[in-house]
């Protein structure tokens, strides 16, 4: 479908990648994973044919069309949101155009004529041609992906100038989805949503019949989406074979193996120079010796990768607050005519750990800046606690950093003594590193500045953090070190986040804010939220089912109880079942993931034997060996991609049933 060859791209001394291969097929789903600015967004551009590589090529099928949605940046006006989604049918609306055109020609024509047959021909190919597109679902395969994406059916006739910077994303997202291009390319796609739209994007991905290509700082969807996964890491790109968790098991397989190199080439080396210094001044054996340091000038020297995951930040602990650290009691906020919050009554312990969960526009934000006492209720009455002090954290906050001071200077201005040295480990965690730290606030970007407001705000002693939205522009290794921190935080703290694998080890408690209705509260992490909805959802349409029941006819219920009784009986069964038929493909998926993993290991020592000129020269006949396994792994590894291939969607479609 497409194929890149020897691609390369470089900015000044800096190289991203060099001579990068790979190619996509069908149907596959990749992630494109490593630390912000390491090349990944820069690919995906080239694919979409905005940014020219230095060197390589772009092979793609002629039939093959690719779709782009960049991080930001993207707007819509002078049309309706139905209009504007209808674009993803242009070549469809022309031709429903031509067809209205060639009708009004042959209404004018004389039917005896030979230019009215000829009409005819044309009229009946155009007529032959939408009919092969299906006109007549288009509008509900428009509203249907608006409604997914958390629009309104009384919002398609609303001015797309009307919508915000996160809307206008969705917007594009939408006419992505619609036009379906062979290759879909996602460059954060779920940064602007809540948790019920990625859930529905995941889904609708998981069954696209195009392949989709994603850079995401959610490991929740990489993990469920993806079976390939290209990794930028140190100037290389490395590709695996496999989702996020499996690239992290396979990385660390790899790492130990080049460890071990590196340890015996050290040694190696050190042997070497031994060697040199002993004899360095006999002259019987000045030959030996220049021998011997030609050689070593020869190696290619292996360099271990810096360990990220040694990279820690803490808190500065705080004063303990006093039990109860927030009460609300009949808050109500309006603008202007818009009621966002309604009669709301909440009380926050101190040590708690709650997510703030909901649809767009629900009131999460507006919450955030209340009990940061950013604003003020329209009525009610909120108290802080004893001794409690607040820390919050937005994405507008990066918009009051001081312009002209640097990067490190705007923490320094932030910090207290004790804190100092701990600066530059801070910033290495959020992404500034090296000459980083002396960039003006003014040139960096806006992902840049939300990470250096979020690093300035976590400075601060305080035992009540308030984050909205903090990893939106912060990288999966920025993303643990943050989450690491909040496992070790002695204080309480509420976070407004979609990011499911972010949240689920850090909170206890989720509220879910609802258009129209109070909040209501889920005890345990995300995924028990999301599962406890789901159970409620369930029971709700179990008890709206009897209203179908014909006239005449009652319902057996037993007083309501035997009903639920029996419910869970056919669940508790249906779950048995597919557990079942769930439990052999899981261990064959296992046993095939292991031996991609030994296949894959085995390939690289022969490729290091191989790359090595004196491994020709000395053991000629195992070097031919050497070649021969390695172009049977080739044909193994492809196998046993195909049959771990199968078994996800298999496992994928038994699971979502």
């Amino acid at each position: 479908m497409l194929a890149v060859e020897n691609l390369s791209i470089q900015y000044g001394a800096r190289s991203l990648f060099k001579d990068l291969c790979f190619t996509i097929r069908a149907k596959e789903r990749w992630a494109l994973a490593g630390p912000n600015g390491a090349g990944k967004s820069t690919l995906m551009k080239i694919i979409a044919g905005i940014e020219t590589p230095d060197s390589g090529k772009l092979i793609k099928a002629k039939q093959s069309t690719i779709g782009y949605l960049p991080q930001e940046g993207v707007e819509h006006k002078g049309s309706t949101l139905f209009e504007e989604a209808s674009k993803a049918f242009d070549d469809l609306i022309r031709l429903q155009k031509d067809l209205s055109d060639v009708e009004e020609q042959l209404e004018a024509c004389d039917p005896q004529s030979e230019k009215y047959g000829d009409l005819l021909e044309v009229f009946g190919d155009i007529q032959l041609r939408l009919d092969n597109q299906d006109v007549d679902r288009m509008k509900p395969r428009i509203e249907k992906v608006l409604n997914g994406l958390g629009f309104k059916s009384s919002d398609l006739d609303r001015p797309c100038e009307e919508y915000s910077g996160g809307w206008q994303m969705r917007i594009a997202l939408a006419k992505l989805l619609l036009k379906e291009p062979s290759v879909l390319l996602l460059d954060e796609p779920t940064n602007h949503l809540d948790i019920e739209t990625v859930q529905w994007l995941e889904q609708w991905l998981r069954s696209y019949g195009g392949a989709v290509v994603l850079i995401s700082h959610d490991r929740s969807m990489l993990d469920n989406l993806t079976n390939r996964t290209l990794a930028f890491e140190n100037g290389q790109v490395q590709l695996y074979s496999g989702n996020y968790s499996f690239y992290l098991r396979e990385r660390e397989s790899r790492k130990e193996l080049l460890e071990r190199a590196y340890l015996n080439q050290q040694r190696e080396i050190e042997q070497a120079q031994k060697l040199i210094d002993r004899f360095r001044a006999k002259a019987s054996k000045a030959k030996m010796v220049q021998s011997r340091i030609k050689q070593l000038e020869k190696i290619d020297i292996i360099e271990l990768e810096q360990d990220s995951s040694s990279i820690k930040f803490e808190f500065p602990q705080p004063e303990r607050s006093g039990e109860t650290v927030l009460k609300m009691e009949g808050i109500n906020k309006y603008y202007d005519d818009l009621h966002v919050l309604r009669d709301l009554d909440i009380q926050i312990e101190r040590g708690e750990h709650i997510a703030i969960v909901g649809v767009n526009g629900a009131g999460k934000s507006t919450f955030s800046r209340l009990i940061s006492q950013s604003e003020e209720p329209t009525s009610g009455t909120m108290k802080l606690g004893h001794k409690v002090t607040v820390s919050y954290f937005s994405q507008t906050h990066a918009d009051e950093l001081d312009p002209d001071r640097t990067v490190l200077e705007t923490l320094e201005g932030s910090v207290r003594n004790e804190a100092a040295g701990n600066l530059r480990s801070l910033l290495g965690a959020f992404l500034f590193r090296g000459d980083d730290v002396f960039k003006q606030v003014g040139v960096l970007s806006g992902g840049e500045r939300g990470r250096l407001a979020l690093a300035r705000m976590l400075l601060q002693p305080a035992n009540f953090l308030i984050l909205d939205e903090p990893t939106n522009h912060l990288d999966l290794q920025s993303q643990e070190v943050l989450q690491n921190a909040l496992i070790d935080y002695e204080g309480t703290f509420v976070i407004v986040s979609h990011n499911r694998s972010f949240l689920d080890p850090i909170v206890t408690k989720v509220l879910e804010f609802i258009p129209g209705a109070p909040p209501k509260l889920y005890y345990g992490n995300v995924s028990d939220y999301l599962e406890k909805k789901a159970d409620d959802m369930a029971a709700d349409a179990a008890k709206r089912a009897p209203s179908g029941v014909a006239k005449g006819k009652v319902a057996k219920s037993g007083g309501g109880g035997g009903n639920r009784k029996e419910q869970r009986r056919l669940e508790a069964e249906a779950r048995q079942a597919k557990a079942k038929k769930l439990k052999p493909l899981k261990e064959e998926f296992e046993k095939v993931e292991a031996e991609i993993g030994k296949y894959e290991k085995e390939k690289e020592v022969l490729t290091r034997k191989l790359m090595d000129p004196e491994f020709f020269k000395t053991e000629a006949a195992a070097a031919t060996e050497a070649s021969t396994r390695l172009s049977q792994l080739d044909g193994l590894l492809e196998k046993t991609f195909s049959r771990w291939s199968e078994l996800s969607e298999k496992i994928e479609e038994l699971e979502a049933d």
